[in-house]
């Protein structure tokens, strides 16, 4: 009888104690998917180019102004903050760690499915053998609605990157 209490007391214990939020990961979804880094010029020689291309690989068009992304380079938030995915109104500066903003993903107001943005970091900004993420915001709720990270990986592998970055 008291086995059973404590039991019922113990399971009882467990529903009205949450797991902190940071405890609690949810598994984000890769709707942006970067397909390729590329740390060379346009003739193969190696000048840390830091060019990144992101496809959009999820089934629905996303209105390109309302998402904004953040990337980290092995685990560490770069200042390079993109406030837009929106071509027209993204504004480049070397200041913030951005050249360029372009592709088809940031014509008009749609990120079609199938269809690619690049970035254009500055110079030296990614180094062959660096683990590059890559997130995508709604910016009307704030919430992560993207994430990859590159190079790819097998799927448990990438698992063990996402806990750990």
């Amino acid at each position: 009888m008291i086995a059973a209490t404590l039991i019922l007391a113990a399971l009882l214990l467990m529903q009205l104690i949450q797991l902190p939020a940071f405890l609690v990961r949810e598994d984000v979804p890769m709707v942006f998917e970067i397909t390729l880094l590329r740390h060379t010029n346009e003739h193969g020689v190696l000048n840390y180019d830091s060019y990144l291309v992101v496809k959009n690989t999820g089934d629905r068009a996303y209105d390109n102004r309302k998402l904004y992304a953040k990337t980290y380079r092995n685990g560490k938030l770069l200042p390079c903050f993109i406030p837009t995915i929106n071509g027209h109104d993204f504004i480049p500066t070397n200041h913030f760690g951005i050249q360029n903003l372009g592709g088809y993903g940031t014509n008009n107001y749609r990120w079609y499915p199938q269809s690619t943005i690049f970035i254009d970091y500055s110079d030296k900004t990614f180094h062959p053998g660096d683990v590059v993420q890559f997130e995508v915001y709604d910016r009307d709720t704030n919430q992560i609605i993207s994430r990859d990270t590159w190079p790819h990986t097998t799927d448990s592998t990438k698992k063990w990157m996402d806990l750990l970055f």
